[in-house]
């Protein structure tokens, strides 16, 4: 097929590259071998180096056998980005399991519906999360709850700190004691540090990412090794100039690690290029802003949510974020007011880029320091082919300035969905994954996303995209963010209802 992107891929950026033949966890023990004093995690003042991260994740490894554990068994981790979390992942991929990610904001159904479905009987988690997942320990669906603590990996100061704080906020602690729950700490002392003897083969399954689809019922996308790796290279390919190493660029993990985009556009990345990454439990505007100063955070993957809520922060000045450089936004779109004022804080770069679970997540991007387009995804990765195909039946492939489905094809996209075999053929066809997503091609390869079809407001016969009304609503000065979503009209279908925020709005009004 015609790929007119390529013209306006950045010269160092290649079309295609080649991927070693290794499984993901490697990268870690790579970094460590290259840079085994530089910091690999910053975290409330705590620091590890790559070679202690690396020792710490084979520790797990070396633990996991003593839980029941087996090659090819499922593990899961329900957790904010901490040191844990990250060793944890790589410790099981190390052991040859797979990991599944399971979001800690989730309902208690959804969450035992993924760890039933996935069949994971090890879970890694907080003491806090106790009242979703002890009910799973008890009726059997878990085996063992292996227990870390928020303030784990953070400095002396910072441990104290942190549980004062959480019973100020009446947060519950929970409790690490009972029949199958073991401390983290516990489990991974006197553990070797030494790497295992055998390791996982590219093709073997990673990853169980769940994701929730068109149909309501949340389905694991299984991505092997090899996928992961693909997609981490891709990245790393588009931000050619990366620093990496000691005096390289640092990586501001505040993008939540459980949602795959963290996943690969942040941790993987960083553990790649040997960079440092400040970790965030949570996203708060005043602890990114400290955290950039003190950290001096060059690289800021985020979505438009966040960058929205920093432009917003009371008394934020350039200053502030004056050492970020490039930032990738994703999971929604990115609104150019947003993106111009937060570069104006910054004086880096914001683009938009696009994923989904499906393909580790990422297919798409705006070229980071060359030509992009505001309101676009970009254009595709390298060894990545893209195409808007007709909605009927998805086997036209629509010319440039048509709307239909984006199909996308590439050595990212998953082996298909766990235990669902009708849903796979549904999403893959001829190699091509279906997104679900209808987009519009220009006449030089970059794309754009009218919107989900879930979400398209169908009207007195008509197709409405929310986000174009909410795109034209952002550009009054008096709104500071706005919803459009359709309700259910007898009439009409559905009519169309828009929520505002105003721009600071005058005291006792709306």
């Amino acid at each position: 097929m015609r790929a007119p992107w390529y013209e306006h891929y950045e010269p160092r950026v290649p079309r295609k590259l080649s991927y070693p033949a290794v499984p993901l966890d490697r990268f870690l023990a790579d970094a460590a071998r290259r840079y085994p004093d530089h910091t690999a995690t910053v975290y409330f003042g705590g620091r590890l180096s790559f070679r202690q991260l690396d020792g710490l994740a084979n520790r797990f490894c070396h633990a996991l056998p003593s839980l029941g554990f087996s090659p090819g068994d499922r593990v899961a981790l329900m957790l904010p980005n901490t040191p844990a979390l990250v060793a944890a992942y790589f410790g099981i991929l190390r052991a040859r399991g797979t990991v599944v990610q399971v979001n800690p904001l989730l309902a208690a159904a959804e969450v035992a519906h993924q760890i039933k479905d996935s069949g994971a009987r090890i879970l890694v988690t907080l003491p806090r999360f106790d009242p979703i997942t002890v009910p799973l320990l008890h009726d059997g669906a878990l085996g063992h709850l292996v227990l870390t603590e928020v303030e784990d990996g953070a400095s002396p100061l910072y441990r104290l700190l942190i549980p004062l704080s959480a019973r100020l906020k009446g947060e519950a602690r929970g409790d690490r004691g009972g029949p199958g729950r073991v401390a983290w700490k516990a489990l991974v002392a006197g553990r070797s540090e030494a790497a295992p003897a055998a390791e996982a083969k590219p093709r073997d399954l990673a990853l169980i990412q769940y994701t929730g689809g068109t149909t309501g019922v949340s389905k694991g996308a299984m991505l092997s090794h090899a996928n992961l790796v693909a997609n981490t290279l891709q990245c790393r390919a588009v931000m050619h100039d990366l620093k990496e190493g000691p005096g390289g660029d640092v990586f501001l993990g505040a993008i939540p690690y459980f949602h795959v985009y963290g996943m690969t556009v942040c941790m993987n990345l960083a553990v790649y290029g040997g960079c440092t990454q400040v970790l965030l439990p949570r996203f708060e505007s005043a602890r990114v802003l400290k955290n950039v100063r003190a950290q001096g955070c060059t690289i800021f993957p985020g979505v438009s949510a966040m960058y929205h809520a920093l432009n917003q922060t009371r008394g934020a000045r350039r200053g502030d974020l004056a050492t970020v450089r490039a930032c990738i936004s994703g999971a929604g779109p990115l609104f150019k007011e947003v993106q111009e004022r937060f570069e104006s804080l910054t004086g880096g770069r914001v683009v938009e880029g696009y994923g989904l679970t499906e393909a580790s997540p990422v297919t798409h991007c705006n070229p980071v320091f060359g030509r992009r387009k505001p309101g676009t995804i970009g254009i595709p990765l390298p060894d990545t082919l893209a195409k808007v195909v007709d909605e009927a039946t998805g086997r036209r492939a629509l010319p440039a300035g048509r709307v239909g489905e984006l199909a996308v094809k590439g050595p990212q996209v998953m082996l298909g969905y766990w235990r669902k075999r009708a849903e796979t053929r549904r999403a893959l066809r001829g190699g091509w994954l279906y997104t679900g997503d209808l987009a519009v091609m220009d006449k030089e390869g970059y794309f754009r996303i009218a919107e989900r079809k879930k979400d398209m407001i169908k009207t007195r016969g008509e197709n409405v995209y929310p986000r174009r009304i909410e795109e034209i609503l952002m550009k009054h000065p008096g709104v500071a963010d706005v919803v459009v979503v359709g309700l259910p009209d007898k009439v009409i279908g559905e009519s169309i209802k828009v929520y505002v925020v105003a721009r600071n709005p005058a005291p006792g009004r709306d």
